[in-house]
Parts: C-alpha cells; structure tokens; sequence
C-alpha cells in the first residue's frame, strides 16, 4: 500500500464481521466480488470453561453467510496463536475447503508452549498443522484482491497482518482507539517491539482501515469493527501519535503488571497452536485438555 499520489487507486474490498460477546473476540470475511473468493480471519470456536463443552455456533455464523452468498473460501487465517479464545479454522475448513495460514514464526510460540503442555517431541514446532506459512513482506490472493503480509510482533512474537487493499486485519496490535494496545506479558512478548510494529501500521495512508480482533467496549457503546489509521494517530489511549518509545514501553510493562491471565489461555493455546484442532483421543476415545499447574 502506497501514500504516494501517483500510485495506483487501492481496491476497497468486502468485509463482513462477526462479533462474540463471550470472548470479544471480531471474526472477519473478506471477498473480492459476488460468488468470489473469500478469506476468514480469526474464526471463533466457542468453549465453556466451567463444562469442557464446545460448540460451533459462532462459525456456523459464518458458513451461513458464506454458504448464502455462494462464496468459496480461499483461505482460513490466524493473526496469531490466540489466548483468549480457541480457533475455529480446522472446523472452517472440513465445513468449506481453504487452506489455513499465520505468521511463520509460529514455531517459537509452539516451542515454548509445547515445554508447557509437556507436548514432549512427538509435537512438531516447525507449523506445520498449517497448509501455509506466511514470511514478512509475502504476497497471496484471495480471487482477484492481492494479500500481503506484515509481520507484527510484540504482542507475541508471531503475530502478523494481513492487509488486502484498504483493509488490514491486525489481530490484536491494536483495539480501538478508546481501549488502546495489546498485553505484552505472554511468552515472548516485547512492549518495544510492539511499538515499532504499530509505527509500521500508522506509516499507511490516514484512511486505511485498520480491522480489530477484539474490542471490550465500555457501557453505551456497541462494539467496533475497525477503525482507520487517522483515527489511532489521534486517539488512541496508549499509541496516540507524538507517544515515544520509552513512554509506551513504561506504561505497557506497568499496566501487564496488573492484569490477570485471560480466561482461556490455558485450554486454548494449546488448541490454537494445532491450527484448531484438540489433542487427539487418548485410549478410551475421550479428548483432553491439558492445564498445567504454576505454569504462568
């Protein structure tokens, strides 16, 4: 994407979003033209901590609307491995064929999470649950519409967007503007890398959109789908433009320092990093989830 005058006019392409309450969590599609090709970012499956239940109501949100405007899924993309809730991607693709794609550098966040599971060396950290591995700077497509790939670490270290024309789906960098930037605090998370990742986001032109993940928003507000780039710069809570470095980087590491572990880690991250899938069958034919003890 180009500020320049002289570039080419940006395509403006579909977007359609789903949002669960439970989680606060924003799902989105994303489709080039009318029975085209589309791509599902951040899909949701939902889980009841207290029961071990799971369910498929908010992805079958999706495939509703995909199967009722004809679309074909090119795509099922992760902007990370989540902590909040678990994906719906290997469920999304049995339902509606894609391929499921995020960031390469998920193979760190598996590292350090398979020694937390005690996943042991039968469970390979190099992504490959995945079809697709996405590099820095790589280009895909959706149809017609052209994807590229920014890697954006920070929150954790494999966090990437995904920008196709004006719109970019930046997971969890940033939330809107009243509810500011991402935690930190996980395994390998960086409040100064997180920084420069968002400098990266704000050097796009003013309007660009800028697709959240999640969005808590207080009493009276209805949650928000995306926000623009112009919109961030003036006012964003933690990442307003004129915020140094340094400032952020003080207030960011204060601020983890009080906030509790989400709901979900636990049993989700260990979902997420198998592209969706649980652990498998133990010999009596029951899934189980691991949660290790004093662990985080």
């Amino acid at each position: 994407m180009s500020a320049h005058a002289n570039s080419a006019p940006i395509p403006t392409p579909r977007v359609e979003t789903f949002f669960d309450p439970v989680t606060g969590t924003a799902s989105h599609v994303v489709w080039d033209e009318p029975r085209g090709a589309a791509a599902i970012i951040d899909p949701v499956w939902d889980y009841d901590p207290k029961s071990g239940r799971t369910s498929t109501a908010s992805a079958d949100r999706i495939v509703e609307f995909v199967t009722r405007l004809e679309l074909n899924i090119a795509w099922i993309l992760e902007t990370h491995a989540h902590a909040d809730h678990m994906s719906a991607g290997a469920y999304l693709k049995r339902r509606l064929g894609g391929k499921t794609g995020i960031g390469a550098r998920i193979g760190q966040v598996q590292t350090v999470f398979r020694s937390i599971y005690h996943l042991g060396p039968g469970f390979p950290v190099d992504g490959s649950q995945f079809d697709h591995l996405f590099a820095d700077g790589e280009r895909f497509a959706i149809g017609k519409l052209e994807g590229r790939v920014w890697a954006l670490p920070g929150h954790t270290p494999a966090d990437v967007a995904y920008l196709v024309g004006d719109a970019v789906f930046i997971g969890d960098t940033l939330f809107p503007p009243d509810i500011g930037s991402a935690r930190c605090d996980f395994p390998g998370g960086d409040a100064r890398m997180l920084y420069q990742s968002v400098q990266r986001l704000y050097s796009l032109p003013d309007e660009t959109r800028l697709f959240v993940c999640h969005d808590y928003p207080p009493a009276g507000r209805a949650p928000i789908a995306y926000t623009t780039v112009a919109e961030q710069k003036a006012g964003n809570i933690h990442l307003r433009k004129g915020v140094g470095e340094a400032e952020f980087v003080a207030m960011r590491t204060a601020r983890d320092r009080t906030l509790d572990m989400p709901v979900l880690i636990l049993p989700a991250i260990q979902v997420n990093i198998r592209a969706g899938e649980l652990p498998p069958p133990e010999s009596n034919g029951t899934r189980y989830l691991k949660i290790p003890v004093d662990a985080l």
